[in-house]
């Protein structure tokens, strides 16, 4: 059987930082489940969501796609 994955949004990731990133919610969305534990149980520190919201933002699409689309 095929596995088929779908690309990953740029704007979904932020989205989902911004307004559930204290959650890891962006992080679980973006595969990375150690990560999306990790701002689960700390609460990504209420900084870090912004942070990687910032990241994205300023970044381009193909820095993100090189990173999360693989």
């Amino acid at each position: 059987m095929e596995k088929i994955e779908l690309m990953k949004s740029r704007k979904t990731a932020m989205l989902l930082a911004i307004f559930l990133g204290y959650l890891g919610i962006h992080r679980f969305y973006l595969g990375q489940i150690g990560l999306g534990v990790l701002y689960l149980c700390t609460g990504g520190f209420l900084i870090l969501p912004i942070i990687d919201f910032f990241i994205w933002l300023l970044g381009s699409q193909e820095s993100f796609d090189d990173k999360y689309n693989k």
